[in-house]
């Protein structure tokens, strides 16, 4: 243990943003069709390395079938909350879920990533007895501990009893059991995230395991039967204390991404699609005298395509759907990405003014129907989809990967691994890194980043940046 907080943990997003740049990247690999175990592969991102852009290192998991999905750390910058923190913790472990398997695998990245090993693993019973929770989804470090949202409740099929959140000991990783006391009205689940001096939460809504586990559903869908509902809940009295129902037709409400300075009580939502026009869009929510409003502020159009080029799910339509699979926003919450995972897109917009969102770059890559190969000639199978942006807000990185039955359904030609950056203007403005390309090993699919030290999706800040 140390005796001084992490040099990794930074009390403000301006600080954090002043910080060495990243050195490694840490990217999840799954086996669609479980012939080998899922890993987690660490990339060298230091510019001028003779390694840049290569996998150094592999952690293999112990288990096949996991399908590795949204991990983080064991601690992070939350670690410097005055009331309930951990300071003297260290950015040292990466937890990560086994969605489909429920099981937990924790990783040592020290000391150092090259040599990161496999610590520990959760099997799925502890989780399952000690929370009635399954198909853990994404990861925060928080204030009480590791927060570990999950998309099933008990039994086979999760449907028995209502998904959630539960926590883990940050230290010895021992799961500790649900979060909720009063979760009100919520009863599906996805992601999650924080304003801790502002001491809430709010929370997204994606499907019950029935209606993602073996792909989209289209009767689920056109019923207009997923997630399109926000919770925000007292963060440390456990509560729901409001939910803003979308419209039933805004399906699959998935990534939330407060504003990182904690005196900015506002922050952006990602919806999947609009079932009347097959619109992606953005919503932006915020807080005003104890009331947290939403209001719809970007969408983005379907592009219109020949029933031949499209895969049988889609071919009724005659059009592809943007697919607004995740959202990331830079430390300085002037720039929000958007991942089009049906286009081949990522969007860039301009949210100074967090209602009036103006799209100021865009870059095309992969796509149903575009298939936009990479700038240095390569075929990119798939479309964006986790986006990772560096601390300084200077790169982004994304993968292409969803989920192996929604990639199936929708890139039924496959979606080999890969993984890609791009460059980020001061003003606005994205170009993709023509010698940034990862191979990855074959059979592989990639899925979410994390970077060494921190990034824009992982750490929550307990003090405000200063104004100038």
């Amino acid at each position: 243990m140390s005796l001084r907080p992490d040099p990794t943990f930074h009390a403000s997003p301006e600080l954090a943003m002043r910080a060495p740049p990243e050195e490694h990247a840490y990217t999840l690999l799954l086996s669609p069709d479980g012939a080998q175990p899922d890993a987690l592969a660490v990339i060298d991102v230091k510019p001028g390395s003779p390694q840049y852009g290569k996998v150094v290192h592999t952690v293999p998991m112990t288990h096949k079938g996991d399908e590795l999905h949204h991990f983080g750390w064991n601690a992070c910058s939350s670690a410097l909350s005055p009331l309930t923190g951990h300071a003297m913790l260290e950015r040292r472990y990466l937890i990560i879920p086994g969605m489909r398997s429920s099981r937990l695998y924790i990783v040592d990245t020290k000391p150092h990533p090259t040599q990161a090993t496999l610590h520990k693993v959760i099997e799925p019973d502890e989780v399952f007895r000690k929370t009635g929770y399954s198909r853990p989804h994404t990861i925060h470090c928080g204030p009480e501990g590791v927060y570990v949202s999950c998309l099933g409740g008990g039994g086979p099929d999760g449907t028995e009893g209502e998904p959630g959140i539960f926590i883990m000991d940050c230290q010895t990783f021992d799961v500790l059991g649900r979060w909720e006391i009063d979760r009100g009205p919520q009863d599906k689940h996805y992601d999650f995230w924080w304003n801790l001096p502002r001491d809430y939460m709010v929370s997204s809504e994606w499907a019950l395991p029935p209606q993602f586990e073996n792909g989209l559903v289209p009767e689920e869908l056109l019923g207009n039967r997923y997630g399109h509902r926000l919770h925000f809940w007292d963060l440390r009295g456990r509560r729901n204390v409001q939910t803003i129902d979308l419209g039933a037709q805004h399906q699959m409400a998935l990534e939330v991404r407060p504003a990182h300075d904690p005196i900015r009580e506002y922050g952006f939502v990602g919806v999947v699609v609009d079932t009347t026009n097959l619109e992606g869009s953005i919503w932006t929510w915020w807080r005003e005298d104890g009331q947290f409003f939403a209001e719809k502020t970007v969408t983005i159009a379907p592009e219109p395509a020949d029933k031949d080029l499209l895969p049988p799910l889609l071919q009724g339509f005659g059009a592809v759907p943007p697919l607004v699979t995740d959202i990331d926003l830079s430390l300085d919450d002037r720039f929000l990405y958007v991942s089009c995972w049906g286009t081949g897109e990522m969007r860039q917009y301009d949210v100074s003014d967090p209602h009036s969102p103006l799209l100021v770059g865009s870059v095309h890559l992969g796509g149903i129907v575009r298939r936009t190969p990479h700038p240095n000639g390569k075929a990119f199978a798939g479309g964006p989809q986790m986006v990772e942006i560096s601390r300084d807000g200077k790169r982004v990185y994304w993968t292409n990967s969803l989920y192996s039955t929604w990639d199936d359904q929708f890139y039924p030609h496959g979606v080999p691994a890969a993984q890609v950056m791009a460059n980020a203007a001061d003003d606005g403005g994205l170009s993709l890194q023509e010698d940034f390309w990862v191979e990855f090993p074959d059979g592989y699919r990639a899925h979410q980043i994390r970077l060494e030290g921190g990034d824009c999706s992982t750490d929550s800040f307990c003090y405000p940046s200063i104004r100038t």
